[in-house]
C-alpha cells in the first residue's frame, strides 16, 4: 500500500552500529512510495557503505559538505529545500549534541540548520550514554525546538548492556513516518490519557502494584498528538520518555491519579483511561518500615476500594468528555468488556487478553478489540504504536458519527 506516495524523506545516518538497519528502513519506505535521499556522516560510512545505501535508495548518497561538484549549485541548500521530512536514524549522542549546540560542521548538521522541513530524531546509543544528564538535556533541547523524538526502545544492546537506547526497528520508524503524514482528524481536539500502574503504599519502603509498563498509554498519547490533538498524559510510576509535544503529569497512587483525572477531564474533549489502576489500597500506611519478627509468620493488611476513575469521568453531567476505557482480561474477554462498557456508561472500550504471550503487559505488541454501543472492531496483533493509531482513528470516527 502506497501510504507514503510522493513523500520526500531525507534520511540522515550518523555513526552508530544501528546504521546497518538503514538499508532495510530505506527499502521499506520506498515500498510505500516514498522518495528517500540518504545523507551520511563520515562516521556512518564506517558502519555501512554509501554504495549499499545508493543501491537500496536508487539515488547517489551525499556525505561531503565540501564537495565542489555539489556545492557549485549550493547542493546542501537544495537538499534542505527538497525534503518533506528529515529523519535522523540512527541519531547518536554526538549528532544530538552537535545539533543541540547549533553546529553545522558537516553536511548533515548543516542540512538540519538549513531546512524548514519537520525533523524527526531517532536516538541510538549505549544505555548509559542515553541516560547521561548531558544527553537528556540535549534531547530535551531538540524537543523544545519542535523536533520529534522517535524512541529509543529498550532492550539488549550490541555492547551487551540492557536498557534504553536502541534505535526503533525499521518498521516502527516506517509506522512513525506513515502516522506523521496521515490526516489529522483530531486537529482542534484535546485528549487526556491515563497510563501505567499505580502504587499503593504499605509502609515507607513497600507498596502494592501491578505489571503495567505504561507502553500502551504512552503509545496512545503519541498517536493522538500525531493525529492533531492537544494531549495531556497522566502517568503512573514508569520510566518512559514523554512523547514529543505531550504534556505529562506524574502521579503515584490511585488517589493521586483520580485527583489529576478529575481536574483535567472537564477541560478536554476525550478521556482515555488506559492506566492499570489498583482496585484497592491499604487502609493504614505504617509510618515506619514493618519489621519481620520471629513469632509472626503472617501479615494481615486491611484493604479499601480505590476511586473508580473511569466511571467517575463517565458520570460527569457537565462538560463530560467522550470516555474510553480499557479492559485487560484473562478470560471471557468480550463478556467482561461489554459488561464494563454498559455498567460504567462508557462511550467505547478497548479489550485485550493479557494471558496470551506476546501481548499486553510489558510487551511491545498487542491485540485489541474495540467495542461501542452497537458495534465492534478487532485490530490484529501489531505494535502498540500502530494499534494506538488505529484506536485513535476509531475514536475520531465514532465521535463524528455521534455528533
Amino acid at each position: 500500500m502506497q501510504t507514503l506516495a510522493g513523500k520526500k524523506i531525507l534520511l540522515g545516518i550518523s555513526g552508530g552500529i544501528a546504521a546497518y538497519k538503514c538499508a532495510e528502513l530505506t527499502r521499506r519506505l520506498i515500498e510505500r512510495g516514498a522518495q528517500v535521499q540518504v545523507v551520511m556522516t563520515n562516521a556512518a560510512k564506517e558502519f555501512i557503505t554509501p554504495l549499499t545505501m545508493q543501491a537500496v535508495s536508487g539515488r547517489p548518497v551525499s556525505y561531503s559538505l565540501l564537495d565542489p561538484a555539489a556545492e557549485a549549485s549550493m547542493g546542501h541548500i537544495e537538499l534542505a529545500k527538497w525534503a518533506d521530512l528529515v529523519l535522523l536514524a540512527p541519531a547518536t549522542a554526538d549528532l544530538i549534541a552537535r545539533m543541540s549546540a547549533g553546529m553545522g560542521n558537516d553536511l548533515l548538521t548543516t542540512l538540519v540548520l538549513a531546512t524548514d522541513a519537520p525533523i524527526a530524531v531517532s536516538p541510538a546509543m549505549n544505555q548509559q550514554m542515553y541516560l547521561n544528564v548531558a544527553t537528556q538535556e540535549n534531547i530535551a533541547t531538540l524537543a523544545r525546538r519542535n523536533m520529534m523524538i522517535w524512541g529509543p526502545a529498550a532492550g539488549e544492546q550490541a555492547c551487551g548492556d540492557v536498557g534504553p537506547g536502541r534505535m526503533l526497528e525499521p518498521m516502527q520508524l516506517v509506522e512513525q513516518c506513515e502516522q506523521f503524514f496521515s490526516p489529522k482528524p483530531l486537529a482542534g481536539k484535546s485528549v487526556v490519557i491515563t497510563a501505567g500502574p499505580t502504587r499503593e503504599a504499605i509502609d515507607p519502603v513497600r507498596y502494592i502494584s501491578n505489571h503495567s509498563s505504561g507502553k500502551m498509554g504512552f503509545a496512545l498519547a503519541s498517536a493522538a498528538q500525531q493525529l492533531g490533538a492537544d494531549v495531556t498524559l497522566i502517568a503512573g510510576p514508569v520510566s518512559i520518555t514523554t512523547p514529543h509535544g505531550v504534556k505529562r503529569i506524574n502521579v503515584v497512587s490511585a488517589e493521586d491519579m483520580h485527583q489529576a483525572a478529575m481536574a483535567q477531564a472537564t477541560s478536554h474533549d476525550i478521556f482515555i483511561g488506559c492506566a492499570a489502576v489498583a482496585d484497592y489500597r491499604p487502609v493504614d500506611i505504617a509510618a515506619q518500615k514493618i519489621k519481620k519478627t520471629a513469632d509472626n509468620n503472617d501479615m494481615q493488611i486491611t484493604m479499601v476500594k480505590n476511586p473508580d476513575i473511569i466511571a467517575a469521568v463517565a458520570a460527569l453531567s457537565v462538560s463530560r468528555p467522550f470516555t474510553v476505557g480499557f479492559a485487560a482480561e484473562t478470560q471471557d474477554v468480550e463478556a467482561y468488556a461489554l459488561d464494563k462498557l454498559k455498567r460504567k456508561n462508557l462511550d467505547m472500550i478497548c479489550a485485550n487478553d493479557v494471558s496470551v504471550e506476546g501481548q499486553g503487559f510489558n510487551s511491545d505488541t498487542n491485540t485489541i478489540t474495540v467495542y461501542w454501543n452497537g458495534g465492534q472492531h478487532t485490530l490484529g496483533c501489531a505494535t502498540k504504536l500502530a494499534l494506538s493509531h488505529s484506536i485513535v482513528l476509531t475514536i475520531a470516527d465514532q465521535m463524528s458519527s455521534t455528533n
